[in-house]
């Protein structure tokens, strides 16, 4: 947590506030050390498996469940890249929040406990290494994800239960496929 807690105001105290309490949350400034990319918690959790399964680079991950939001660290100054990676994907950009100058965001502790408020669904190590494939992964897997939950949610609205679905197969199917 070195790293993280440098991007403090004043890094000697937000290291002795986790010194004191690893669990308690701490309000950090962003774009000097990294950039955040905050989506909604339901395609953010999906974005986050894909990338994981899909082994694509992925650096620090936390998620604020009051919020339902999910954010992605990035290194600093890489908003250009990654909203120019989002245009080539769609023509609608999906809804995230890019938190860099002028902005902050609140950061799980180094050690919370499931079920806090903050938690990190990848914690930072160490400061995370420049890689620009980051920013494509993350553009690409957002906007996938995007389409992916609308397409659940639509699915939700068109078949609202299992049996709707079985019934709809069969009277498409006629009386001689019962």
């Amino acid at each position: 947590m070195e790293w993280l807690s440098a991007a403090a105001e004043e890094p000697t105290v937000c290291r002795a506030v986790w010194r004191e309490d690893p669990r308690l949350p701490y309000l950090l400034p962003t774009g000097r050390l990294f950039d955040v990319v905050v989506v909604p918690q339901r395609v953010g959790l999906e974005v986050f498996d894909q990338l994981v399964r899909r082994q694509m680079p992925v650096g620090p991950v936390m998620t604020d469940r009051r919020a339902q939001q999910v954010g992605f660290f990035l290194n600093s100054d890489w908003r250009k890249s990654f909203e120019d990676f989002v245009c080539r994907e769609t023509d609608s950009p999906p809804e995230y929040k890019y938190l860099d100058n002028d902005s902050y965001v609140v950061v799980p502790g180094p050690m919370p406990l499931a079920g806090d408020r903050y938690e990190w669904l990848r914690a930072p190590l160490r400061r995370p290494e420049a890689n620009p494939q980051r920013p494509a992964a993350l553009a690409v897997m957002l906007v996938a994800a995007t389409d992916l939950v609308a397409r659940v949610d639509h699915y939700g609205e068109r078949y609202p239960t299992p049996a709707a679905v079985a019934n709809r197969v069969l009277e498409e199917a006629g009386p001689d496929a019962q």
